[in-house]
């Protein structure tokens, strides 16, 4: 589940899908995302596997996720979610680039979850990184100053985030 934007061929999450075969979750529009079209297609794609998923979402995948696991009913369908470098789209700045992500969905999901963020990611400060993961009951990584842990991040196959999915696959 990538951000806005999508997520370029040098992106960890591209190289993942590229290296061991796991599946994007395409969206109509990946410049101006609707949230409701965004949570539609991940309803759509969740309901076509025939085993439960592990979701592995960087920055707006991330609300999307929190946005989706609070409206659907197919919730058991999932069995963990990776969440890197969720955005605070309450901020000013980003509620008026994204509008329709905000207010942030803040209840508990109903699966286990890792939130992994950067000390020093433009999109969200470190506390309210933290305060997502705690209302989304998830466990919380500090990744250190890595950025928004996106390609400029230079963070390539990115082991420690892997080693994380795996753990949630296994679970």
């Amino acid at each position: 589940l990538p951000g806005w934007q999508g997520s370029g061929p040098d992106h960890w999450q591209s190289r993942w899908e590229r290296a061991h075969g796991y599946t994007r979750v395409e969206q109509h529009d990946w410049q101006r995302p609707l949230r409701g079209d965004w949570i539609a297609r991940l309803e759509e794609v969740l309901l076509s596997c025939s085993a439960p998923a592990v979701l592995v979402a960087h920055s707006l995948g991330c609300v999307h996720v929190a946005a989706w696991a609070a409206h659907s009913r197919n919730t058991q369908r999932v069995k963990g979610a990776l969440l890197v470098a969720p955005p605070d789209t309450e901020r000013d700045d980003l509620r008026q680039q994204l509008p329709g992500w905000s207010p942030l969905p803040r209840g508990r999901l109903p699966f286990p979850a890792v939130v992994i963020a950067s000390s020093d990611d433009p999109f969200c400060a470190p506390g309210r990184a933290r305060q997502l993961a705690a209302d989304w009951g998830a466990d919380y990584l500090d990744a250190g100053p890595c950025g928004h842990l996106n390609a400029d991040s230079a963070l390539g196959d990115w082991p420690l985030a892997h080693a994380q999915l795996l753990q949630l696959m296994d679970a």
